[in-house]
């Protein structure tokens, strides 16, 4: 039987590995009943729409840093995705600002069962001290000219970007160019055909 192109991105992962986001998973449901973590229409395909979701990111992080040196920064982390997901994947040195108090503590609660070595800042984006990363996230927080904003305090000139975007994603870069001046890679979501992967670098005003 062939792999669907969702399935892929997660057949590689090893046991351990699988066994951790399974448990991910699991707490996620257990959370939902009392949190509202994701949209409660996903639950029913948490995999393709959150984790895999997350997952098909880590293939566009920069080579340039190995993954024991590489800084991950993930804005609005929410219930996790995606930074914790790549965190559990190797992306290396992970940072998770969330500054919903109850979703912080979901995002501990995750990274202490499944033994996942992060910081969660439990803070809004501009009141953490900024430090530099090697890759910033963020998914379904803000239009993309406020993200490059709360972004460029975090970026050196090798940084990258990576924000998964919907149907508006040219229209966010006609928006954003305006006042940004940026390398842009349009990827293909294997999770949604009318979604787009962002991934920008050699950002600077314009």
């Amino acid at each position: 039987m062939s792999v669907s192109a969702p399935d892929a991105v997660l057949a590689g992962v090893s046991r351990e590995t699988r066994e951790r986001l399974d448990l991910y998973a699991d707490l996620l449901r257990k959370w939902q009943r009392s949190i509202n973590l994701v949209g409660p229409r996903t639950i029913g395909d948490l995999w393709n729409r959150h984790f895999t979701d997350s997952a098909q990111l880590l293939p566009l992080i920069t080579p340039a840093a190995t993954p024991a040196t590489r800084v991950l920064v993930d804005f609005g982390s929410g219930a996790g995705f995606p930074g914790l997901v790549l965190a559990i994947l190797g992306a290396g040195e992970v940072h998770l600002i969330e500054s919903d108090q109850r979703k912080a503590t979901f995002l501990r609660e995750v990274a202490r069962a499944t033994g996942t070595p992060v910081t969660v800042h439990a803070k809004r984006i501009e009141q953490v001290t900024p430090f530099p990363a090697d890759v910033v996230s963020a998914r379904a927080l803000a239009p993309l000219g406020d993200l490059l904003a709360f972004a460029a305090p975090f970026l050196r000139a090798d940084s990258i970007c990576l924000f998964p975007k919907g149907q508006m994603a040219e229209d966010e870069l006609s928006a954003a160019s305006k006042t940004w001046n940026m390398t842009v890679d349009r990827i293909q979501s294997v999770t949604d055909s009318s979604a787009t992967i962002l991934r920008i670098s050699r950002v600077s005003r314009a």
